[in-house]
């Protein structure tokens, strides 16, 4: 290739930089980048988030989109490193530190670039000014719903306007020790305020000569097709390709090319693992890898893998559940039927025999009943997939990566690629969010490839339409639902059946699966259940772990089913979920105790705050904007059940300083914090504080393993985990007189310096897996509980739905840290409105981007967000405390949903709550018509023709050790 380069001259950061860039691909973000300013990230590279925002000539820009020769030469360039450093920081950037505006911190730089423009033009902004600036800009956050974004800029603009000082709005110890709960500053904050953090593609400008850059080649042909030839000759001819990498060479190094993959449900009927790292015969869904292309440069890399290309036969493509359980559907896997696993729930009359429980509800004084689909939400973290691998000088393959479970990443990697899982070390760049795809190490095993097939270092870097292709998705379920009750409003017996849509792979799928059957109709008292959860593959992206993992698709039918029977009865629906919320003695659908009963406190809570906004939307409900609230129950399971464990280690150093090792992994919900606030805490008689902490977190090979980030058991795990290594480290240090030691004086005596920490969710009797024939189980020791409510507008002459007000009742036991707690609330409520008004990744073609795919802006997302957290403490938690984040993405996209009905009268079974879906039923309404309903969705046979199937082929339980049947051991528990 003739290359031809232009010298530039740009004032950056007032400093004349002189460099060479090729006009013909170079945008403005790459050239800053090489010169060394990494704090202008590229996320989705195509001018939609943010993260890459710069101030060009007094104007903010997206510079990714910025060709270098669109600016004029002299032209004068402010990035973060020009706003503040670590030793002179600016205004914005402490406040962003000590607002608890920083979670994964990947789109912070632009954020603050942009907001220190708005604060030179408008020195003293209203809120609602600030979220239009950052509208205008389009910069987008994932993690924060924004809220404490407009009180970082608020708090610095006080500080600029001189009405009160940088120190006056900093976090200080407090004098007492007393830090549980306090807004203690992320350790990370720092890095990630000044742009220093070097998250995976800094990782990748400072890996040394020799790297490789990979592209992977995803064909995008079809869904579902036979491979009948790859052709790679063209892409090896290619300037500056090393290699391109198919199946054949993985496995002629020595490599299986299977990921490895766990199935433990009883009923699953996957025998072997289904998913490969480079498909060879078949393409199951449109993100499937067939190659690896790797070059001296990115560029290169990827202009080489458009020359690859692939022969195909196409074969039926099945993108919904629905198309896929059709009686004349062929199997997407030759080796198990579609529908791979179901798990059943009985409880009351439902026990004895199930169509008992289809009588109750046939001959009950009220029933309602409806059909719902929740969508195939995508997580859209901003930065997506990107790693590197090498070995190192010990023979161990090092893998920098994003992984919510560096630990169980290695056992998903299995032999895949032909190296012994001993010989793998997995450590966790700086992360730009991931809310649960990350769980999932396909990205991993690729780069893991690359480096065993050339034995050079690798850095592998998805654009973000690769990313968003190759990424699994939550799973979407449609789902059938009656709930029948008495005249006066007491439930008599609910019936359930969903079915799961988990794509082209089965990993994973028998865990989600149980979620609904866990979840529906939470928290209330029911006492008749016949239900059934049903999963399947399809030629659509895979789901995997997303926050509330299989809870949301519960509520999706559940509580607008509660809201349908309210207007039935003709009763309020906060009045019908009171009097149904379960009490003290009432029993889950599971058939056990609920852990805690916050339920009537929380709704005592919410009462008059709910009674003051249903008067706000009768006074201001026009014609034109049409206004109402919805109110939706929810919660989520912490920890993984009965075999959950967590290993942290401490430390006391030379210097005096107290060392943490754990893998609390960091994704931006407050890992690192959330380490330091439990080790002060069980640490707290020695009087540390936060500088007295060394955290060294998220690396196999320094670190013990905690467990993966997930099932909101981080907190509840490592801070007990906390306890035991706290408790042993202090009784080395403490005197004869009640004195601790110091190191030197511990060295002296020859006492050990560092103490493990092991806690297991075993100490807590009675848990139980759930009963494959039954549901009947108890799996996890503490649960988070939410009540929500939205209140909605929606504008009749367009149909498009708005969140003015949202409020949210939790229980999650004593909070942490207040800060790091709230973002998780924040945050999660935003996703919630994205997933009911925007969100979905359905169409590959139009969802392929953030903003194809219905990322909530700033103006999308309330500013007005109430999070009230009830002052309850969890007995076995440590410090009182549960876990945080899931809950508050359960339940609240119902809250929305509901209150659009309440708004208009248009009920939205099938999400999102798109404009058009809405008009279409004000429309409806308007001709004198009833707004138009999905019909019973077939999900593979009569739901109780199926229960009755299971029941006639029970299988074992499994032979679990830990599983006690119900029975008189759990007597104090019912009373």
């Amino acid at each position: 290739m003739d290359v031809k380069l232009k010298k530039m001259v740009l004032v950056i950061n007032g400093v004349e930089r002189i460099f060479m860039c090729d006009p013909q691909r170079d945008k403005l973000s790459d050239v800053l980048r090489r010169l060394g300013l990494t704090g202008v990230k590229v996320g989705c590279g195509t001018g939609v988030c943010g993260s890459c925002s710069v101030i060009l000539n007094g104007k903010v820009i997206r510079s990714c989109t910025k060709k270098i020769t669109a600016v004029e030469e002299y032209s004068e360039i402010t990035t973060i490193e020009g706003i503040g450093n670590p030793q002179h920081l600016h205004p914005l950037q402490v406040a962003w530190m000590n607002c608890g505006a920083v979670q994964c911190g990947f789109c912070v730089p632009g954020f603050i670039v942009s907001a220190s423009q708005l604060l030179k033009e408008n020195p003293d902004p209203t809120r609602e000014e600030v979220r239009a600036w950052f509208q205008k800009t389009r910069n987008i956050c994932r993690c924060t719903g924004y809220k404490q974004i407009v009180d970082a800029v608020m708090t610095a603009a006080k500080v600029i306007r001189g009405e009160c000082s940088i120190e006056d709005i900093q976090f200080k110890n407090p004098a007492d020790g007393e830090f549980y709960g306090k807004p203690v500053v992320r350790p990370t904050a720092l890095a990630k305020v000044t742009g220093l953090a070097d998250y995976g593609d800094d990782q990748a400008l400072k890996m040394p000569d020799g790297t490789l850059y990979g592209a992977v080649v995803q064909p995008r042909v079809a869904h579902h097709a036979k491979i009948l030839a790859i052709h790679t000759e063209e892409a090896e001819k290619m300037p500056g390709v090393y290699k391109v990498i198919t199946a054949k060479d993985l496995i002629a190094a020595g490599g299986s090319n299977i990921m490895a993959e766990g199935q433990f449900h009883e009923r699953s009927t996957v025998m072997t693992p289904s998913r490969k790292i480079f498909q060879d015969e078949k393409l199951y869904r449109y993100g499937d890898v067939v190659a690896l292309v790797l070059a001296d440069n990115q560029l290169d890399a990827r202009e080489a893998a458009k020359k690859v290309t692939v022969d195909i036969e196409p074969l039926p493509e099945y993108l919904t559940y629905l198309d896929a359980v059709l009686p004349d559907s062929i199997r997407v896997h030759d080796d198990t039927p579609n529908i791979f696993c179901e798990q059943p729930v009985l409880k009351g009359a439902g026990l004895e025999d199930a169509e008992k429980v289809q009588e109750m509800i046939d001959d009950a004084p009220v029933v309602v009943e409806g059909s719902f689909y929740s969508s195939r939400e995508p997580h859209l973290s901003i930065e997506g997939c990107v790693l590197q691998a090498y070995w190192d000088e010990n023979g161990v393959m090092n893998i920098q990566c994003k992984s919510q479970g560096t630990y169980s990443s290695i056992g998903r990697i299995g032999n895949s690629v032909g190296v012994p899982k001993d010989k793998f070390r997995i450590i966790m760049n700086p992360t730009g969010a991931s809310f649960g795809w990350s769980t999932n190490a396909g990205d991993l095993c690729l780069v893991a490839a690359g480096v065993v097939c050339t034995g050079r270092p690798v850095s592998l870097s998805m654009t973000y339409e690769e990313h968003q292709h190759f990424s699994g998705k939550r799973c979407p379920a449609y789902s059938n639902g009656r709930l029948a009750c008495t005249k006066d409003g007491k439930i008599i017996a609910a019936e359930f059946d969903y079915g799961m849509d988990h794509g082209a792979y089965s990993w994973g799928g028998d865990d989600v699966m149980t979620k609904p059957a866990r979840f529906a109709f939470w928290p209330y008292n029911v006492p008749n259940v016949a239900g059934l959860v049903r999963i399947a593959n399809t030629n659509h992206a895979f789901g995997t772990a997303y926050r509330s993992y299989g809870s949301p698709q519960a509520y999706t039918l559940s509580e607008p089913l509660m809201d349908m029977m309210a207007e039935k009865l003709g009763m309020d629906p906060f009045e019908f979920r009171y009097q149904n919320i379960a009490r003290p003695g009432d029993t889950n659908i599971n058939s056990y105790p609920f852990r805690q009963y916050p339920m009537e406190k929380m709704m005592d809570t919410m009462r008059p705050i709910y009674e003051e906004a249903v008067k706000r939307a009768k006074q201001e409900d026009t014609p034109e904007k049409r206004r109402g609230v919805g109110i939706a129950w929810g919660g989520f399971n912490v920890t993984e059940g009965a075999t959950d464990s967590a290993e942290v280690a401490l430390e006391l150093a030379p210097n005096g300083k107290i060392i943490k090792y754990d893998t609390w992994h960091e994704l931006g919900q407050g890992g690192d914090v959330g380490s330091l606030m439990v080790t002060l805490e069980a640490l707290k008689e020695l009087k540390i504080t936060p500088e007295d902490v060394q955290l060294i977190q998220n690396d196999t090979g320094k670190c013990p393993d905690t467990g993966m980030a997930g099932a909101s058991r981080s907190l509840y795990m490592d801070g007990n985990a906390t306890k035991i290594a706290a408790k042993k480290l202090l009784d080395a240090m403490r005197k004869p007189d009640g004195t601790f030691r110091t190191y030197e004086e511990m060295k002296a005596e020859g006492i050990e310096t560092k103490y493990l920490g092991r806690y297991e969710t075993t100490t807590t009797p009675g848990l139980t897996r759930l009963d494959p024939n039954t549901g009947i189980g108890d799996p996890t020791p503490a649960y988070t509980y939410c009540l929500n409510m939205a209140e909605v507008e929606v504008d009749t002459k367009t149909g498009k739905a708005t969140v003015l007000r949202f409020t949210c009742v939790d229980m999650v036991g004593k909070v942490g840290n207040i800060d790091a707690v709230n973002g998780q609330a924040y945050g999660g409520i935003s996703h919630s409105i994205g997933f009911a008004l925007s969100e979905d990744y359905q169409d590959v073609k139009k969802h392929n981007n953030m903003a194809g795919a219905g990322v909530p802006t700033i103006m999308d997302t309330p500013d007005e967000i109430n999070v009230i957290h009830m002052p309850i403490t969890i007995e076995d938690g440590p410090f009182g405390s549960s876990g945080a984040s899931e809950a508050f993405q359960a339940s609240g996209h119902c809250a929305v949903l509901n209150g659009i009905y309440r708004a208009c009268g248009v009920r939205i079974h099938e999400i999102p709550a798109l404009p058009s879906k809405i008009k279409a039923g004000l429309d409806a309404i308007a001709a004198g018509k009833e707004p138009e309903a999905p019909k019973k969705y077939f999900l593979g046979s009569d739901l109780y023709e199926e229960l009755e199937n299971i029941k006639e082929n029970p299988v074992q339980f499994g032979g679990n050790d830990f599983f006690t049947p119900l029975g008189d051991a759990d007597a104090e528990r019912f009373f």
